[in-house]
């Protein structure tokens, strides 16, 4: 599963709020004002300007705790952990949360910037598009990473068929996420990636194995930035920021080929829900609608290089150029709860995790 945000600096931040967490402490603004915000957010996702610009305009206080993946953080809250307002799981863990009743419906009086959020991911959003029970925070999308200082004068594919290219062997890699790898190659067959039809999955299985497999030299969702950018790799699949946040700015251009294939790539919607007992609901309708303040939601988009898809009015408060172009984004597609199905996923990701 992914691990959100790139820099030393943010994880610097992380580290430090983590540890105010274990110790029971936090910032504040006011040492008079008993107001706490609890939020459970993604490990290396939220701005430390907005959390102290929240805290003076709501005369506040915000304590963060951290988690690496939904699954952590779900296990955590269905295990009875209490005194969390606002958690920020991805689209399927989302549908998940709402069918068992864990969230909270949302004050849609408090929500007057709903307006500034994107309809077109609204529409991806099937579980709850009218945002009842969450509000988008971010788009996150998987591609394919070339090293171009190691393929110069070579053409090669734009899309996953180039995890078969025999010139890469030994120099590649691809997430270990059975929904990501599985999922390029039903996109790479003309297939739905969130099928369930065991004909299309076999085919799917019998590709990355076939033709895939012994190119890779493993499956890793976290560390392959490192190994990009000390040349080891030379062809990766994931998200865009391990690398990016690996390489030093002024050499992306000349070092970086990232693109999402035509035919789209996996992705999901991280969003703002807030739990079914959270003690401060009002408190926590305020900071959903104070993240989407276009002029505040620019301070996320400069932090993370995301494109500017979520909020489009954001974008004119941005100082710095994304990652990649917005347009990549609109061709993915969403992750979606598989329930039980997920099964029939797990039982040809462990054939192919372990293919000789």
């Amino acid at each position: 599963m992914k691990v959100k945000g790139f820099s030393k600096l943010l994880f610097g931040v992380c580290i430090l709020f983590s540890f105010l967490s274990l110790s029971a402490l936090s910032t504040s603004c006011s040492g008079r004002n008993s107001r706490i915000l609890y939020l459970y957010n993604w490990t290396y996702y939220t701005p430390d300007a907005l959390l102290r610009k929240f805290e003076q305009e709501f005369d506040c206080k915000v304590k963060l705790d951290c988690y690496s993946t939904c699954e952590e953080m779900y296990a955590k809250i269905k295990g009875g952990a209490k005194g969390y307002d606002i958690v920020i799981p991805s689209n399927d863990f989302v549908s998940i949360m709402i069918k068992q009743g864990m969230l909270r419906e949302l004050d849609q009086g408090k929500l007057t910037n709903r307006d500034k959020i994107n309809p077109v991911i609204l529409e991806k959003l099937k579980h709850d598009p009218d945002m009842r029970y969450a509000v988008p925070y971010a788009l996150s999308a998987t591609g394919i990473i070339v090293n171009k200082t190691k393929v110069a004068g070579m053409d090669y594919a734009r899309d996953y068929s180039i995890f078969a290219d025999p010139r890469f062997q030994g120099h590649a890699t691809m997430m270990d996420e059975m929904r990501e790898v599985i999922g390029c190659a039903l996109l790479q067959k003309g297939y739905d990636m969130n099928t369930a039809d065991e004909s299309r999955l076999d085919e799917a299985t019998d590709m990355i194995i076939n033709d895939w497999r012994p190119n890779l030299v493993k499956f890793d969702a976290e560390s392959f930035g490192k190994s990009f950018a000390s040349g080891d790799f030379w062809l990766c699949q994931g998200y865009p920021e391990i690398v990016y946040g690996e390489v030093p700015a002024e050499k992306w251009e000349e070092t970086i080929d990232f693109f999402i294939p035509e035919i789209g790539g996996p992705a999901t919607v991280d969003c703002m829900c807030i739990l079914k007992d959270a003690p401060h609901a009002e408190l926590a309708n305020e900071f959903i609608n104070f993240i989407h303040r276009p002029e505040n939601y620019a301070v996320f988009i400069d932090e993370f290089g995301y494109p500017c898809v979520v909020n489009l009015e954001a974008q004119q408060y941005t100082s710095r150029p994304a990652m990649y172009n917005a347009e990549q984004a609109y061709s993915c597609t969403l992750k979606q709860d598989l329930g039980s199905d997920l099964d029939k996923y797990s039982e040809r990701w462990q054939k192919i995790r372990f293919a000789k």
